[in-house]
């Protein structure tokens, strides 16, 4: 190794370092921290979706993993109720060719959703989450744009489930 492939070598090293210190500080102040575990103002929740088994099954799932409160079976044991009462998912064409064949599909879910004690006392008002996706069509390819169209339902009902395990974090006890 010559004597002069040293310095350049430590000269790089050194302007590594000082990007990677830059990065650091830029994330650390746009306010960019990992995600960690969900706190939650109460300590036990029930799940009501009747309408949707998969969409109760993911929510679970995600509140068990993510969050600090307790999942429970019964609604009389828990602290505070979700009610989930619609969830629907929409297709609309969103544009045609000139030949009037489909060209994009527009796909919407709707999740309705409310946070109460067993008593009535509302921690939530009712809101509802809506997410919207749209997708390029071509009849030449109806089993790639199947799955594509089953993909963004699946990207969606997780978006949703996000989105309610943050709000649940902004639930407070109005008492």
């Amino acid at each position: 190794m010559s004597s002069s492939s040293v310095p350049a070598r430590r000269h790089a090293v050194r302007a590594l370092a000082m990007a990677g210190l830059l990065a650091a500080a830029t994330l650390a102040g746009c306010g960019f921290h990992l995600r960690g575990q969900a706190t939650y103002q109460f300590t036990s929740i029930y799940v009501n979706a009747p309408g949707s088994p998969g969409f109760a099954t993911e929510l679970k799932r995600a509140l068990a993993a993510a969050g600090t409160a307790t999942l429970v079976e019964d609604p009389t044991k828990a602290q505070v109720i979700l009610d989930i009462p619609l969830i629907v998912d929409n297709k609309d064409v969103l544009s045609l060719s000139s030949s009037g064949r489909v060209r994009e599909f527009a796909l919407e879910k709707r999740v309705q959703l409310s946070l109460h004690t067993p008593g009535g006392v509302q921690w939530l008002k009712p809101d509802e989450i809506t997410i919207r996706r749209t997708y390029t069509y071509d009849d030449s390819e109806r089993l790639a744009r199947n799955i594509e169209e089953n993909r963004l339902l699946r990207e969606m009902q997780t978006d949703a489930v996000q989105q309610i395990v943050r709000r649940l974090q902004a639930a407070r006890n109005p008492a």
